[in-house]
């Protein structure tokens, strides 16, 4: 995952539910939705239609 910076990370969270988003090797994550946005050359793309089911596994 591109690292974000630490001031603009504090800033973020889930566009859906205002949950916390959580960090993932392939986005951030949001618990409550089960959904995964993913990070594209370091810009979080927040945004409904780009948001997946968080993989299973580790």
């Amino acid at each position: 995952m591109n690292a974000l910076d630490p001031r603009l990370r504090a800033l973020l969270v889930c566009p859906l539910c205002r949950g916390d988003l959580t960090d993932h090797p392939e986005g951030l994550v949001c618990r409550p939705c089960e959904r995964l946005f993913p990070i594209v050359e370091g810009i979080p793309h927040l945004v409904r239609e780009l948001a997946r089911r968080v993989p299973e596994g580790p």
